[in-house]
């Protein structure tokens, strides 16, 4: 561990997938051509996961209305939880009739990707003049390796969030590196009555804590192969270590899904957890001048590194899909393209205050990434994340155990004492191989 650089393994590593997943050089926008004309008429019904951030749905809403005004193509957004979005997407997919765009999470897609529009002309044209996509957004929508099946859209981080001050009376000057250090550290926060509390319920956003556990210790899935092996000794330690760690979070934590955690630790009841930058944003931009105080104590950190030596990073990725029943194919392709080119896109990153990383490369440059340090961390999300289905290929299976919250159920079995650790490896062994059948 003391001669693991991260810095220079993500340079190393993020190098190589970018030579083999996206250009190296970045073409002219002439060469990026995009002709795709919308069908007269055409009308657009967006639904989309609901705000965490207010400036999200703010800017979203003035890029439609700038949509509307520039192609008389009306537009209308409804707005719905993640876990409330999964569900319907679902059954619009398999009626055929709801909503023309669905923006959704993680790897959805793959759930039902024969009823998703081919968007590869405009996934190709948006790579091509955007400096190309970052190697995870290939793995959940581009399955087959030659056809997209949606649009990415980005990722939230998933960081560490915690209270400057209650770590250092806790004895921290800095954030752990390590496993032994962050335990360490929620250890004597819970002694000094200042605790920590990562969500343990079925949390969409929130859970994906849970693949970093797993992974940390080098448990996984599936393999290569895509042979489910998360009943492993591997998985088995990890979970050993998350028994550990949950004895030291505020009661209540199993029940916790994506909201709880945010008003947890702006209630002042947690020091720290996992969370995209919407605590921040929301104490930061409070009239509450309690809040306004927090906000200059709070502070970001990417998770520790764990006995595999490297980042296992977990976030939340958005994916945009145009359902093939849809009656306005090119006004959706339409709609995205114009919501994905820099003007507006540019405008609803900065909008976001930092919840959404960018999936091109060229929006790095945003200065909402630089104009406030505590916003950069959440920078490179989408650049050094691993898709929930590691380590094997992306797609129905995948995407099925990620909704069905498998990892997330096993590590709340073994940490609460209702299951032991090998017991909840097995569990979810069974259930993981129900999806990644023969």
């Amino acid at each position: 561990m003391s001669g693991f650089n991260r810095r220079k393994f993500l340079e190393k590593t993020s190098a190589a997938g970018a030579a083999a997943a996206v250009p190296m050089l970045w073409p002219t926008a002439a060469q990026a051509q995009w002709n795709v004309k919308p069908e007269k008429g055409a009308k657009l019904r967006v639904l989309r996961w609901s705000r965490f951030v207010q400036g999200d749905i703010d800017a979203y809403m003035a890029n439609v209305k700038k949509f509307t005004e520039k192609t008389g193509i009306e537009v209308r957004v409804e707005n719905e939880g993640w876990e409330d979005v999964r569900p319907k997407a679902a059954v619009a997919a398999n009626t055929g009739a709801g909503p023309d765009i669905i923006l959704s999470t993680n790897d959805d897609a793959n759930l039902y990707p024969e009823k998703l529009l081919d968007v590869t002309d405009l996934c190709d044209y948006l790579g091509k003049k955007y400096g190309g996509w970052y190697p995870v957004c290939y793995q959940f929508l581009r399955p087959d390796g030659k056809h997209w099946i949606g649009v990415p859209l980005g990722a939230a981080g998933s960081m560490m969030v915690y209270r400057q001050s209650m770590l250092k009376a806790a004895g921290f000057d800095s954030f752990p590196k390590d496993t032994d250090g962050f335990l360490k550290m929620y250890k004597a926060l819970k002694d000094k009555g200042t605790p920590g509390g990562m969500a343990l319920g079925n949390a969409t956003g929130d859970g994906l804590w849970c693949n970093w556990l797993m992974w940390a210790f080098g448990g996984k899935l599936v393999d290569k192969n895509n042979k489910v092996v998360i009943d492993s000794p591997e998985t088995i330690k990890a979970l050993e270590y998350g028994k550990d760690l949950y004895a030291n979070f505020i009661p209540g934590t199993l029940s916790w899904l994506d909201p709880n955690n945010n008003k947890a630790f702006l209630d002042g009841q947690i020091s720290v957890t996992n969370n995209g930058i919407s605590i921040y944003y929301a104490a930061k931009n409070s009239p509450d001048p309690k809040l306004k105080e927090m906000a200059l104590d709070i502070q970001h950190a990417t998770f520790p590194i764990g006995p595999v030596g490297v980042p296992t990073e977990s976030q939340l990725f958005f994916n945009q899909m145009v359902m093939k029943y849809t009656k306005y194919p090119n006004a959706a392709k339409e709609f995205l393209r114009f919501m994905m080119e820099a003007d507006q896109f540019n405008a609803w990153l900065e909008g976001c205050g930092g919840y959404v990383a960018q999936p091109l490369v060229a929006y790095e440059k945003n200065p909402i990434w630089t104009s406030d340090p505590k916003n950069t961390p959440y920078r490179d999300s989408v650049k050094n994340m691993r898709p929930a289905g590691y380590d094997g290929k992306l797609g129905y299976a995948s995407a099925g155990c990620a909704a069905d919250f498998i990892v997330v159920n096993m590590v709340a079995e073994a940490a609460s004492g209702a299951k032991t650790p090998k017991e909840a490896a097995e569990r979810a062994q069974k259930r993981a191989e129900r999806y990644y059948k023969v």
